[in-house]
């Protein structure tokens, strides 16, 4: 008998290559999208105050300018510069003074003396601590506003092609993690026999390449993504030195070491493990092999805790564990979830009881997300507003809405996962070595030769005969109607969790609700119009004799900076009203300034006036006045003005 060898020409299966595509289009078109319309990443700390605030005009030069933000920075020689109209520095070129109190977070630079009139500009640049580069402007006026030359650079920091490289490099390290944490537990918690199979070993070890070469990436255009945005500058080794003496710098070195840890993990999975045999031995080295494992894990995912959202803000010494347990339980699902697809396309079989482990596990993850995702989302957003309205609680509604979807998938898959059945097991089949993504649907069986076979012949038909064994089982495998639903559903759910995945790493960019909100606070009280000339009429009752009357206040011009306060009282006859005592005080209770006495003197009966009243800020003031008409008999009044 001859034996037949499959023909050079024969066309390979095409399914396994379709599910890959499609995962691989669908990848490239969401991070696609996500970048071609990405800017620079958002600021994460916001500026909501300044002294001056923006737009001020003040009487005389200040000694210092101080910025108020609402988070930790880390700033540097430069971070916050003066410039005066002609484009000079004002400040003295010391690095910022740290002036933070308790939660407020305030930074200051000092003031050449005997600055002229003019319109100074304040530009900073800073780093949140978060790990994201911030930056902005403003301007305040000595005396009054005038003409400047100053030019500030259009590119917000972090943006440019730098950022945009930057960038990719986030993403692909969240998928890179995903896939190596994942597919690790998935093989040792659920599929002790994929150790053993290649495309298992590939996707792994392919998780742990992203990753690794996404950090070292990260680590080089660290320092001009948060400075210059040149590319040159990835190479500058005093910038190197400067980026590991901060937090994200650290961060991403302790990513490196563990990823070596995580590298002896794996050649001890798909090596020492997957040839153990003895049952008892193997117990052993699983267990060793999970604690190990999920503390290398653990260690990556606090690399991004330690240095992104969890690091700053309200509870941190809390949220920070949270959010390791969130990683971790996106990898298990997610990885999984990638594992178990690359199982039912590229491998022969994976056994029925594989498929109920991993529905197990991917139940644990998402009451572990669920739980876990309520406190983030807590913790970042705080208000219903600032879910809403808000880019970060748009992200994080559009991310709820895709889990929704993918449990609802989920639980198609695990309606076929209680009808699978396993293929029974062929011997000659050599799961452990061979890729079947690649064998011909129409490959004849090898027919047994008569009298002598040359040995390096009959390795050759044996290795047919195990390949074309495989091919009848995986033809049989295919025909499931279970296993060829479980696989449809499975893909459904691998393609939402890329798109899942693509905005959980975009809610690591973008600036949080509660932050956003502060900021617009700060930023709407600063941006008052000016309304002109106040004017203000207050009755009031003592509740003595002669004690009624009414209260009439000028506020001129009405505006930030200097101006002219003066009071009127007429009695009830509507006649100048002189009392033994008159005090003002003015109180901007939307950024707890205040209150700041005013004590205007008497022009005239029942006429006082004081000059030089500073008002630091727009914004809604109260304005409190308190009259006395008799030694006893007293009365505080008060009214909301908008100054501007």
């Amino acid at each position: 008998m001859t034996a037949t060898a499959p023909r050079p020409g024969a066309s390979p299966i095409r399914r396994p290559f379709t599910a890959a595509a499609l995962v691989a289009a669908l990848v490239s078109l969401v991070f696609g999208l996500m970048l071609a319309g990405a800017g620079p990443a958002s600021a994460h700390a916001a500026l909501t105050g300044s002294d001056p605030q923006d737009g001020a005009v003040v009487a005389t030069a200040p000694k210092e300018v101080t910025l108020t933000f609402s988070e930790a920075i880390a700033v540097g020689d430069g971070s916050i510069r003066v410039l005066d109209p002609g484009s000079k520095r004002a400040d003295t070129g010391a690095e910022p003074k740290d002036l933070s109190d308790g939660s407020t977070v305030r930074y200051g630079v000092e003031l050449h003396s005997g600055l002229p009139d003019g319109t100074y500009t304040v530009a900073w640049q800073a780093v949140s601590a978060d790990s994201h580069p911030i930056s902005g402007a403003f301007t305040f006026s000595i005396g009054a506003p005038s003409e400047t030359t100053v030019a500030l650079p259009s590119d917000e920091v972090g943006g440019g092609p730098v950022g945009t490289v930057y960038g990719i490099a986030r993403y692909a390290a969240y998928a890179g993690f995903t896939l190596l944490v994942g597919g690790a537990a998935f093989v040792l918690g659920c599929w002790p026999r994929g150790a053993s199979v290649r495309p298992m070993q590939r996707l792994v070890v392919r998780g742990w390449i992203v990753l690794t070469a996404a950090t070292l990436l990260m680590l080089l255009l660290r320092d001009p993504y948060t400075g210059s945005g040149k590319f040159a500058d990835a190479f500058d080794l005093d910038g190197l030195q400067a980026v590991l003496d901060t937090k994200p710098g650290a961060a991403l070195v302790s990513r490196l070491l563990l990823l070596g840890a995580a590298a002896l993990f794996i050649a001890v999975l798909f090596g020492t493990y997957a040839r153990r045999e003895d049952a008892v031995e193997k117990k052993d080295l699983t267990f060793g092999l999970a604690v190990g494992g999920g503390v290398v894990a653990a260690g990556i995912a606090a690399t991004w805790a330690m240095s992104e959202h969890a690091s700053t803000g309200i509870q941190a010494g809390v949220a920070m564990p949270v959010d390791v347990l969130h990683l971790l339980a996106v990898a298990a699902w997610l990885g999984g979830l990638v594992s178990l697809l690359v199982a039912l396309y590229r491998t022969p079989d994976i056994g029925s009881d594989a498929v109920r482990r991993f529905s197990r596990v991917a139940f644990g993850s998402v009451l572990v997300l669920a739980a876990t995702g309520i406190y983030q989302s807590w913790r970042q957003v705080g208000s219903w507003s600032a879910l809403t309205g808000t880019r970060y609680g748009q992200l994080l509604i559009l991310k709820v809405a895709l889990i929704a979807v993918l449990l609802a998938v989920a639980w198609f898959s695990r309606r076929w996962t209680g009808l699978l059945t396993d293929v029974p097991v062929t011997s000659g089949a050599s799961e452990a070595s061979e890729d079947f993504s690649q064998v011909p649907e129409n490959a004849a069986d090898p027919v047994e030769t008569a009298g002598d076979v040359d040995p390096a012949r009959a390795a050759q038909l044996a290795r047919q005969q195990a390949v074309l064994t495989a091919t009848k089982k995986k033809r049989i495998r295919d025909a499931d109607p279970e296993r060829s639903g479980l696989r449809r559903s499975v893909l459904a759910e691998a393609a939402i969790a890329v798109v899942l995945l693509a905005v959980t790493t975009m809610l690591t960019s973008t600036e949080p609700g509660r932050t956003e909100e502060e900021a617009k606070g700060a930023s709407t009280a600063a941006s008052v119009p000016a309304a002109g000339p106040v004017n203000l009429s207050m009755p009031f009752h003592t509740g003595g004799r002669n004690g009624e009357g009414t209260v009439r206040i000028d506020i001129d011009p009405g505006r930030t900076g200097s101006n002219e306060l003066h009071v009127w009282i007429d009695g009830r006859d509507g006649k100048p009203m002189d009392v033994p005592e008159l005090k003002v005080a003015l109180t901007l209770e939307a950024q707890e300034i205040g209150p700041l006495p005013v004590v205007p003197d008497r022009l005239a009966e029942g006429h006082w006036a004081a000059g030089g009243v500073q008002i630091p800020m727009a914004g809604e003031w109260k304005v409190d006045v308190t009259v006395r008409t008799s030694d006893i008999d007293q009365v505080t009044i008060d009214k909301n003005v908008k100054i501007g």
